[in-house]
């Protein structure tokens, strides 16, 4: 896709956009066909007791729908227009917070403030707009309803004194009027009730349409391929591209099966991008990436296991997080791989052991605590192919000394790319690709 969509955009779409949709859906669309049915069952009722009557209900809502279908494309651009304002306000808000530190330090606050407040005057002119729109199509209602009453009545009041100057093929009597006059206002009150729901159709239809142009993160298929085997991994001329334009490579190598690949470079040669690629997260743009001979497969992820150089943790137990790696898991396989990680000190220093609650934040996980989580998840993971990604970073020599048995006995029986600016790391490789 040729824009980019930041973080503020994102945040918008997934929170004030679907909400946005929950009226349209919970009150627009029952109320719409209430107004649908309703007024015809009335006109049906009351042309029984006098057709007059119920032709003045229907010549009224004839001009009445007219204007209500130009109100309502102006207030559709107008609903528009409000959520593109407000999506920049969001964006223009989120991206400044993010960078406040370098605000600060280059003393650009009022431009940032200004900015700010430029986009937030440009979502109330918008606001302003769409509240017109909707002021406007409530007095046009109101007008017709108005009218088709009065008209009834002075129609209804005449024929009963006799006074009508146009001779009228209908009977009237006191019964009559009473019926039509009491249903007049019931005529147009489902139409009340939709024009008071009718901006929740516009900003649900809206942000229904922006909602789509969100550009979902493409993830690889739950359903992918399972190796029975180490495969070999081949890269011939293969360069990632990125939407922003960003490029790197060509890379030529091949990663022998069961044999530990290890790639080496400065930070920003490809070693992660490379890594990326594998798992489907990055996009080859020219070049072949191949399994054992073969075009590389749909949803090799499948068979594939990742410790990252920054590990997620989410908001779960400690045993749930392992875990992630095999939802199949037994307990007694998830404690196996913590265990065998490393994490007994985890366990033992808190006091839910294995099902210690973990916040986003890792609740005070160390960077080596971390990282451990992350091998015990590729340990549990049965899989063909290992990618490493800076398994070591940010450690002492102590504890990558620790952590280099682990990588070996992770890689028996594997494939394995292996990331590392560690030269210790990097005498576990048969081979060396030096980036």
């Amino acid at each position: 896709r040729g824009a980019h969509v930041g973080l503020g955009e994102m945040v918008t779409a997934a929170v004030d956009e679907i909400e946005a949709q929950e009226g349209f859906y919970s009150r627009f669309q029952p109320l719409r066909k209430a107004a649908a049915i309703g007024p015809v069952l009335i006109v049906v009722v009351v042309a029984l007791a006098s057709p007059v009557c119920a032709l003045i209900m229907v010549t009224t809502l004839v001009p009445l729908v007219i204007i209500l279908a130009f109100v309502g494309s102006s207030a559709r651009q107008a609903s528009d227009q409000q959520f593109e304002a407000l999506e920049r306000l969001s964006a223009r808000f989120m991206d400044r917070v993010r960078a406040l530190p370098l605000i600060l330090a280059f003393q650009a606050e009022a431009a940032s403030v200004n900015q700010v407040k430029a986009a937030a005057q440009s979502v109330s002119v918008r606001t302003r707009s769409v509240l017109q729109v909707a002021f406007l199509s409530s007095a046009a209602l109101e007008l017709f309803s108005a009218l088709s009453v009065a008209l009834v009545a002075v129609y209804c009041g005449f024929r009963l004194l006799g006074l009508f100057p146009v001779p009228v093929p209908e009977a009237m009597d006191l019964q009559r009027a009473l019926f039509c006059l009491a249903l007049a206002p019931e005529f147009y009150l489902p139409l009340r009730r939709l024009a008071a729901a009718y901006h929740d159709k516009q900003l649900g239809e809206a942000a229904a349409v922006r909602a789509q142009k969100q550009q979902p993160v493409q993830r690889p298929s739950s359903q992918g391929t399972v190796l029975d085997h180490a495969p070999a991994l081949s890269f011939h001329h293969a360069c990632i591209a990125y939407d922003a334009g960003a490029q790197v490579g060509p890379f030529s190598f091949v990663a022998e099966a069961d044999q530990i690949t290890v790639l080496v470079g400065d930070s920003g040669s490809g070693k992660t991008s490379l890594l990326k690629a594998l798992l489907g997260l990055a996009p080859v743009a020219s070049g072949e990436v191949r399994l054992d001979g073969r075009d590389l497969p749909e949803g090799l992820a499948a068979s594939i296991a990742w410790a990252g150089q920054a590990p997620v943790i989410l908001p779960a137990s400690l045993a749930d997080n392992i875990a992630l790696a095999d939802r199949t898991a037994s307990r007694a396989q998830v404690l196996a791989a913590a265990q065998w990680a490393g994490l007994q000190g985890v366990m033992a220093s808190r006091p839910g052991g294995l099902d210690t609650w973990l916040d986003e934040r890792g609740s005070g996980l160390s960077g080596g605590e971390r990282r451990r989580i992350a091998l015990a998840r590729a340990r549990l993971k049965t899989s063909a192919v290992l990618l490493l990604d800076e398994p070591t970073s940010d450690l002492d020599p102590v504890a990558e000394a620790e952590f280099i048995p682990l990588i070996r006995q992770l890689a028996e029986g594997r494939t394995v790319i292996l990331a590392t600016h560690s030269e210790a790391v990097a005498a576990l490789g048969r081979k060396v690709v030096r980036l």
